[in-house]
């Protein structure tokens, strides 16, 4: 536990539990509310008792449904699915089962805070890439860090915090250098839905034997409270998650595992379309004043400080009440900062305004 830091992001969190009039760009979860068909489908469940334990692996309806969706989105053929409390608990589970002390984990720089972290807490060492300043993971990259003891890449598509997503022919370069070198990818892809200017490209379609899948239901379906997500690969890797959970989640949430099998059928395609016309909102408006790649997912923006350190930037943002996260919390450098464009177009456009207005010291 000592090898772990107070989350950057999380500080923030607790912050604004005190603030009512900031502007709030700092956490990433969607502004938009549960689809009612969703939310009915959970309230039903608990009124007629669904709320004992599930099977720790999930409950049949849900894994059956998920996979059927796997294999028509995403192309994989009767992989073998856990459901998970959250991407996190996916993310955790996957890490424990195969990290062993001393295994070296790829993992590129800027990146979701987790990821290094988790890699510490189970033995092993976590290798960052610098992928400064386009942030985009390449072949090269990986060839430049792995050695003999790199064993695992923690992939992310589209990218928590830039906003950077691989196209299909960027995916199936990092997947020809990870076959080639005999790496295991960890592909997380919660921000699937998320992919503004070409369709997603899923890694483990590419190399279904040599990674495992990581999703859930927060993001695309606005309940990230509700804890629920999903890991889909290899079976004997799968099969060890789901014993390692029973002795840790034990199972997902019961009436949630239920309303995620109604979510699957709901087009969210309204909700998820606004997300374009917000990056744009915030990447035109900043694009003069600051050092900033335009995202083509997720729902972030990695700028670079105009000045001074990620957490004194920071600090002058929170004393004009606006509510962003210093890059720090994302990467081994304190040069850029994150915020999430999951708001009304109102509250970016403030955002804009006041970023502009303390862009200079």
């Amino acid at each position: 536990m000592d090898k772990i830091e107070l989350s950057g992001i999380r500080r923030i969190f607790d912050l604004v539990q005190g603030m009512t009039d900031a502007v709030d760009l700092s956490l990433g979860q969607p502004h938009y509310d549960a689809p009612e068909a969703v939310k009915k489908a959970a309230k039903d469940a608990i009124d007629r008792g669904f709320n004992r334990y599930t099977v720790t692996q999930g409950i049949p309806a849900l894994r059956d449904k998920l996979k059927g969706t796997l294999s028509k989105a995403f192309g994989l053929k009767d992989p073998a699915v856990l459901v998970t409390c959250g991407t996190a608990g996916g993310l955790f589970l996957s890490l424990a089962v195969l990290v062993e002390e001393g295994d070296e984990v790829l993992v590129p720089d800027p990146c979701f805070g987790l990821y290094k972290h988790l890699v510490s807490f189970f033995g092993g060492k976590a290798v960052m890439i610098d992928t400064y300043p386009d942030f985009r993971l390449t072949p090269k990259h990986i060839e430049k860090a792995a050695t003999k003891k790199s064993k695992w890449l923690i992939f992310n598509n589209p990218v928590n915090p830039t906003g950077v997503a691989y196209r299909k022919d960027e995916v199936e370069a990092i997947a020809d250098v990870c076959r080639k070198r005999g790496i295991f990818v960890i592909s997380d892809e919660i921000y699937d839905a998320f992919s503004f200017d070409f369709p997603h490209t899923s890694l483990p379609k590419l190399m279904p034997e040599q990674s495992l899948l990581l999703a859930g239901f927060s993001k695309t379906y606005g309940v990230p409270g509700w804890r629920l997500g999903y890991a889909a690969g290899p079976a004997d890797i799968i099969d060890k998650m789901t014993m390692l959970s029973q002795f840790t989640y034990v199972c997902a949430p019961a009436p949630l595992q239920a309303a995620a099998v109604t979510a699957l059928d709901v087009d969210m395609s309204k909700e998820i379309g606004t997300y374009r016309a917000k990056r744009d909102i915030m990447y035109e408006g900043l694009r003069e004043r600051f050092d900033v790649v335009k995202p083509q997912g997720a729902f972030y923006l990695f700028p670079k400080c105009p000045w001074g350190s990620d957490q004194e930037f920071v600090k002058k943002a929170i004393d004009s009440k606006l509510l962003i996260v210093p890059g720090s919390a994302c990467s081994q450098k304190s040069t850029h900062f994150r915020l999430a464009f999951a708001a009304d177009d109102k509250v970016l456009k403030r955002g804009v305004e006041i970023l502009n207005k303390i862009s200079k010291k």
